[in-house]
């Protein structure tokens, strides 16, 4: 089986047997995906760690007001 996919040249790879558009945007579209998908749960933690110490800087703030008298 391995040897019908072994390619002869470099270039016989990177054409993908007159289907390199499909194979490497198809690629191109993966790598995209998996960034995002890498990323997007980087970004939300920062977020949500932001908004708690938002809150918990407000509800100190409530707190010591409500002590003060």
């Amino acid at each position: 089986m391995l040897e019908a996919i072994q390619f002869s040249s470099l270039r016989e790879f990177f054409e993908m047997g007159g289907y390199a558009f499909n194979v490497w945007s198809v690629y191109a579209i993966f790598s995209i995906f998996v960034l995002v998908n890498m990323l997007l749960p980087i970004l939300r933690k920062e977020k949500i760690i932001k908004e708690l110490k938002r809150r918990a800087s407000f509800e100190k703030a409530e707190t010591d007001s409500v002590r003060e008298p």
